[in-house]
């Protein structure tokens, strides 16, 4: 199904807070429709941001610094933009991303201190100005998304092995770069089922294709 304009969509949430499981679902669920979906990552999504992710997550690279890290982010976006989200949202198709500039916000801005509003600009000159349509806050504390990791025994990676403090910084930041972008992002708790949770993606989705329709976005 080809809309009039392109949907884009993204997940935050700390690792381990079920991002990947609501991402799964809206995509099974948008393509049973039959919407045509771009389901994409951030680091990642291209094959120049699949060799920036293996830095940026690789364990033996605990010593890179923040801007370092800030730039690979940044690079790794600009090329996600331009080459497949951009052109994917031009031909009226949903684009569904986990994670994008808001997470380097929250953990280069606010948890490793280089500044909220430096971010931002850098961000939004890297995207060209893409902001997106419909943002996703799985907000769940620090200690149940560390159960949740240990529970599904998975390896973390170099910025998940991070200190419970810089983990802390990440949640508030989160919540509060959420409360003072309240017309884009919808916090939900994470803590709430599966199915639940799923219920009222849905339903915010839905809403907002059917206001792509009906001409009341534009």
């Amino acid at each position: 199904m080809v809309m009039k304009k392109g949907l884009f969509i993204t997940f935050e949430g700390l690792d381990g807070s079920g991002k990947t499981t609501q991402i799964k679902l809206l995509d099974s669920y948008l393509k049973g429709e039959g919407f045509d979906v771009i389901l994409t990552r951030e680091p990642g999504g291209t094959e120049i941001g699949r060799k920036i992710r293996e830095i940026l997550l690789d364990k033996k690279n605990q010593d890179i610094s923040h801007k370092t890290e800030t730039f690979l982010f940044l690079a790794s976006r600009a090329e996600l933009t331009s080459k497949v989200i951009v052109p994917a949202l031009g031909e009226g198709k949903i684009v569904i991303c986990d994670r994008f500039f808001d997470s380097t916000l929250v953990y280069q801005g606010i948890a490793r201190g280089l500044g909220v509003e430096e971010i931002l600009e850098m961000s939004l000159w890297a995207t060209d100005g893409l902001v997106p349509d419909i943002t996703f806050l799985l907000s769940m504390k620090v200690s149940r998304c560390d159960k949740r990791i240990k529970e599904a025994n998975r390896k973390k990676d170099r910025i998940e092995m991070e200190e419970n403090n810089f983990k802390e910084k990440i949640y508030k930041g989160y919540l509060d770069i959420a409360s003072k972008n309240k017309e884009r992002f919808v916090v939900i708790d994470a803590e709430k089922s599966i199915g639940d949770i799923f219920e009222e993606i849905k339903s915010r989705v839905l809403k907002h294709l059917k206001d792509i329709e009906s001409g009341i976005v534009k």
